[in-house]
């Protein structure tokens, strides 16, 4: 599946936060969605997932462009903000995602299980998700989106508010993914091995996209963290 945002323009008051961005991230693999504050990242995710309509410009999938609810079916994603749903355990509050996704009751409940598994919070899965740890809340948000029938994942800051082992343990499970996956993050530590290819945002247009090789390429530095922060500045003018 290619997914792919078209010309796309999102006004918030006075300000374009997007301005006719045009991107397509691989179909394969995972892609690191750089940029500064306010460059518009969560911004292009909501769009590419159908959770916000920009003002202009489509969002498509293999050249088409999806009805909403298709759209929502295909593209799954991890929000930066997990919240809780008052009276639901962590199963029923994932199987409701999978449903919203477009599974049917029964798909959604047996889907439920497997991404809890996945998660490794199958200890976890009759609690309430108010009473979980921060890390554990993350972890469920992760398993909603997998729950869903998506042909892509894509995650939004998901390790923001992580403590080095939680980051640690949402690595392998990044690492472990069934599907494609685009990810946002201020994370820089072993981004040769964790992603496959880069995106850059900066002032709501895409200004690189390519390789995690050719990125790395544009930076200097004696480790893989310092070579993709020089890369980053190169590409925003903080050089």
């Amino acid at each position: 599946m290619l997914l792919s945002l078209e010309d796309v323009t999102v006004r918030r008051g006075r300000r374009d936060v997007l301005k006719g961005l045009s991107w397509a991230p691989p179909s394969t693999g995972r892609t690191l969605l750089l940029g500064r504050n306010g460059a518009g990242k969560t911004t292009t995710l909501k769009v590419a997932s159908g959770a916000l309509r920009p003002r202009t410009g489509t969002v498509e999938i293999d050249g088409e462009r999806p009805r909403a609810r298709e759209l929502r079916r295909r593209v799954s994603m991890m929000q930066q903000s997990i919240s809780s749903v008052p009276k639901l355990t962590v199963v029923e509050q994932v199987a409701f995602a999978a449903w919203l996704g477009g599974r049917s009751k029964s798909e959604a409940r047996t889907a439920a299980r497997e991404a809890i598994s996945q998660v490794d919070l199958l200890h976890k899965i009759d609690d309430d998700p108010s009473r979980l740890s921060g890390g554990e809340l993350r972890r469920v948000g992760l398993a909603e989106a997998l729950a869903r029938p998506s042909e892509i994942i894509l995650l939004d800051e998901p390790t923001a508010g992580l403590d080095p082992r939680q980051r640690a343990r949402f690595r392998d499970l990044l690492l472990n993914l069934d599907r494609p996956a685009v990810l946002s993050t201020h994370q820089l530590d072993d981004v040769d091995e964790l992603f496959t290819a880069v995106s850059v945002l900066e002032e709501g247009r895409i200004v690189f996209s390519g390789s995690i090789e050719d990125y790395l390429r544009l930076g200097h530095g004696r480790d893989v963290a310092r070579r993709a922060e020089s890369a980053f500045a190169s590409l925003t003018g903080d050089a």
